[in-house]
């Protein structure tokens, strides 16, 4: 099919939604009815040929009572899909009435086979037909649909004005994704949603064939998409992998399989495969509202060869996580996997933002026991660099990709590439067999200032990624050398341990009158008068203080309610810091615990630290403060670890400072500015006091001018 062909078409059946739908339909929904209806009348006039076979067909099976008549009718019709009602749409044009043109176009669409109704009921096509039909259009509809200059047919039609050639699948694939393109472009805030650029997708699909291009053996391919949108992904990664591979002299096979919640784009995506005639891989597409790739994995058993999605990002998935009973139950082995000794370590993120999880879908279905193992590229925003604090999700999916070594790269794109957004996107780039040079290794690279400006803004995207772009790119990409664009990092540069770092609590006690009598109120709430008694025993033998040894305070306190046959609970003892004890930098050190003699070695960056000296020194560990707690993020390659970094950070700071062993968290981040960040030269002093006196300048004429307006002196 020439260019002239194909966008004489795609213009005709623009034309017939301005023709028949204009006063109907606002112009964002006239594909609600012109997608199904291409749709329908390619399949109709495919179907055309094999009609009395599959009429025949059926009344056999019926008068044999086979109830399982999916596979003869479709041997029948020589395609992937039938119909066995007794209309074709040519048999609907000459109707007496709207309501019996209503009934017989229903029956009509009844008769189609199971695959087909599953993209009419997406589409909610059938809810379209009550409108048409009242306002008369669905016989124009249908008429204009059936112009030999609309010719959807596989086969050639003569008409007065000379032959309309028919289209192979390719030719008919090609229309729909235009007519597809358009619409969402047109009602793009909406449809972007669904709807990756072509020039993204191409850049995907070469980051993930162009490694293992001449490693391709002549066989069959598994692609899949988690998202899978329109299908334009797999259906240009498809192309992608075959171009290469005979380039390389290889013969391969590809099945697509791919999973969509949104039922307009799942239907979009399976009529766009039967048109190509590609029947099987339209029935490895599983979609619709109930069909949630993280709820409900409709590929559990499958491994794939070659992965790509744009997932949702910045969106709730609080409604899967409670179809899958709730965070704390989920046990779904794409979600809770054993790593790094931990049988339950936990990739669930947090439920207002699910993007990381399909990551984590798609590495769960990557092949490990072939020769080139599967690669995968996925598009994310950048918070997928950096939310989740150590031990949470987002973070834990980073550590287990980067420690397991999968992570290629991560590609910047530029600002404003898709149709709904215009923040920052980044491409990740997986694979489960680096080359010897890759291992251990992450490339990060930014791509953007590589691009060419739209000369119409599409929505928020304002820029391309031109075939130059797309190369250069690439070959950065494969190069991987170190450059101004193109930074190499080993693995472990990207991770830290989160610290709590602790200091020591350290209370005075004031035992003056006036500090007694407000503890004797306090006593007297909680209904335990007789504790402040004993407080004011305890102040006869101590005196007023303050006292900057709480410990030493406390054994008194203890040694005599032991006299007056009184009991220091943990509740007495709770009133007794809360009201009397304050916090000072110059008191001692609260104990928590001390070790009997050989059972712990002093280690006061642990928290262990020895008191007194000779054969009366302890080990003791201190209460440690919790207004004075803090964390700190240690570099995985610190030189000497977690100690060194705390002797040389903390301890000029706060020379009593220990962390919390049972604390350490392992956390990854990546940080795109960090890397690339350039800072602007700062301006001349001259430049801006020039740009402040031409303000002065040009205020004082706004003033002169509002002011002789009014006519003042």
């Amino acid at each position: 099919m020439d260019a002239t062909q194909h966008s004489s078409i795609v213009s005709f059946i623009w034309g017939i939604a301005d023709d028949v739908l204009r006063d109907l339909y606002v112009r964002g929904k006239y594909r609600d009815v012109i997608l199904p209806m291409v749709v329908l009348r390619r399949l109709d006039a495919v179907l055309e040929p094999s009609k009395q076979a599959v009429l025949d067909m059926k009344k056999s099976l019926d008068k044999a009572k086979i109830t399982e008549q999916d596979q003869p009718l479709r041997h029948a019709a020589g395609q992937a899909f039938y119909n066995t009602s007794k209309f074709t749409l040519r048999d609907l044009r000459n109707r007496a009435t709207q309501q019996a043109l209503k009934a017989d176009f229903e029956a009509y669409l009844d008769g189609f086979s199971p695959n087909v109704q599953e993209i009419f009921d997406n589409f909610e096509f059938r809810n379209q037909i009550p409108k048409l039909t009242k306002a008369d259009a669905l016989g124009t509809l249908i008429e204009k649909f059936l112009d030999p200059r609309t010719n959807l047919s596989p086969h050639a039609v003569q008409t007065g004005a000379g032959e309309h050639p028919g289209l192979d699948n390719h030719a008919m694939g090609t229309i729909f994704e235009e007519l597809v393109r358009r619409f969402n472009e047109d009602n793009n805030e909406e449809a972007g949603e669904h709807w990756t650029p072509r020039d993204a997708v191409k850049l995907m699909a070469r980051l993930i064939f162009m490694p293992v291009a001449d490693q391709l053996e002549s066989g069959t391919y598994l692609l899949y998409d988690g998202a899978c949108g329109t299908g334009g992904m797999l259906t240009v990664a498809e192309d992608t992998l075959r171009e290469l591979a005979a380039e390389h002299g290889k013969k391969v096979a590809t099945h697509l399989y791919g999973q969509e919640i949104n039922g307009e784009t799942y239907a979009i995506c399976k009529a766009d495969l039967l048109l190509k005639g590609d029947g099987e891989a339209a029935d490895n597409i599983v979609g619709g509202p109930e069909h949630s790739t993280l709820a409900n994995d409709a590929f559990t058993a499958r491994e794939f060869d070659f992965m790509l999605s744009n997932p949702p990002y910045g969106k709730s998935w609080k409604t899967d996580q409670e179809r899958m009973g709730g965070k704390a139950s989920i046990k779904d082995p794409r979600f809770v996997v054993t790593h790094d000794g931990d049988p339950e370590f936990s990739l669930i993120t947090r439920s207002s933002d699910g993007q990381m999880m399909f990551l984590a879908n798609m590495v769960s279905k990557m092949k490990h026991g072939t020769k080139l193992g599967s690669r995968i590229a996925e598009v994310h925003n950048g918070s997928s660099l950096f939310t989740g604090d150590a031990g949470q999700g987002e973070s834990n999916i980073r550590r287990w990709i980067i420690e397991n070594d999968w992570l290629e790269a991560i590609i910047a794109l530029p600002l404003n590439m898709f149709y709904n957004t215009g923040i920052a996107t980044y491409v990740w780039v997986l694979s489960n067999r680096k080359p010897a040079h890759r291992e251990g290794k992450v490339q990060l690279i930014d791509a953007t200032r590589w691009f060419k400006p739209l000369r119409k803004n599409l929505g928020k995207k304002n820029c391309e990624l031109s075939e130059d772009d797309l190369q250069l790119i690439t070959d950065t990409f494969l190069a991987f050398e170190a450059s101004e664009a193109s930074k190499i990092f080993d693995n472990r540069d990207f991770g830290y341990w989160k610290v709590t770092v602790e200091r020591p609590l350290r209370l005075r006690v004031d035992l003056s009158k006036e500090r007694r009598a407000r503890f004797s109120a306090a006593c007297k709430s909680a209904g335990d008068e007789d504790l402040a008694r004993l407080l004011d025993g305890a102040a006869e033998r101590l005196g007023a203080g303050p006292h900057d040894d709480y410990d030493a305070f406390i054994e008194t306190l203890k040694a005599l309610a032991d006299q007056w046959s009184e009991k220091l609970t943990a509740k007495r003892l709770k009133l007794v810091q809360a009201e009397l004890a304050e916090r000072s930098e110059s008191a001692a050190p609260v104990i928590k615990k001390v070790h009997k003699p050989g059972k712990a070695k002093a280690d006061p960056l642990r928290g262990r630290f020895l008191r007194g000296e000779g054969k009366k020194a302890t080990v003791v560990e201190y209460e440690p403060d919790p207004e004075l707690r803090d964390t700190e993020q240690v570099p995985l390659n610190e030189p000497g670890g977690i100690a060194a970094f705390l002797e040389r950070e903390v301890h000029p700071h706060a020379a009593d400072a220990w962390f919390d062993e049972g604390s350490v968290k392992i956390g990854y981040e990546i940080s795109f500015t960090r890397y690339f960040y350039k800072p602007e030269p700062l301006r001349s002093l001259e430049e801006i006091r020039a740009d402040i006196l031409a303000l002065e300048k040009e205020t004082e004429g706004l003033l002169a001018e509002i002011v002789g307006g009014r006519g003042l002196a």
